[in-house]
């Protein structure tokens, strides 16, 4: 019973170490981010990351040449998707991003699956 109980606190503690993305700036070669305190927490180099296009607190989205990248919390690469198929980044928000691809306006979960597509105006 008692090694549980250790390993519940371990697995909480480790849960209340997670970094909230409060800001994701872009200085020289360097991408920073911030957590909900304002402390710097990560430091990114900007030649593998690209430009970062928009953050949520979970995740943020950047481009790097004809590919799309999705970063968690902790500033690690989790999903790499196609320019081309995914088209300019307009803006992130909660759980999802947005994006225009000619005349469409698609919807992305933070795990890069499309939910919605529409015509745009």
């Amino acid at each position: 019973m008692s090694k549980l109980i250790i390993a519940l606190a371990l697995a909480l503690s480790l849960a209340a170490n997670g970094h909230k993305i409060s800001s994701v700036e872009t200085s020289g070669s360097w991408i920073y981010m911030y957590d909900e305190k304002g402390n710097r927490y990560k430091t990114l180099s900007s030649s593998s990351v690209g430009e970062v296009k928009g953050y949520s607190s979970t995740f943020f989205v950047s481009r790097n040449g004809s590919w799309i990248y999705l970063y968690d919390a902790e500033g690690r690469r989790y999903k790499t998707m196609s320019y081309s198929s995914v088209g300019d980044v307009t803006g992130v928000s909660g759980e999802t991003f947005t994006s225009r691809n000619g005349s469409w306006i698609y919807t992305w979960t933070k795990e890069g699956k499309k939910i919605n597509t529409r015509a745009a105006r």
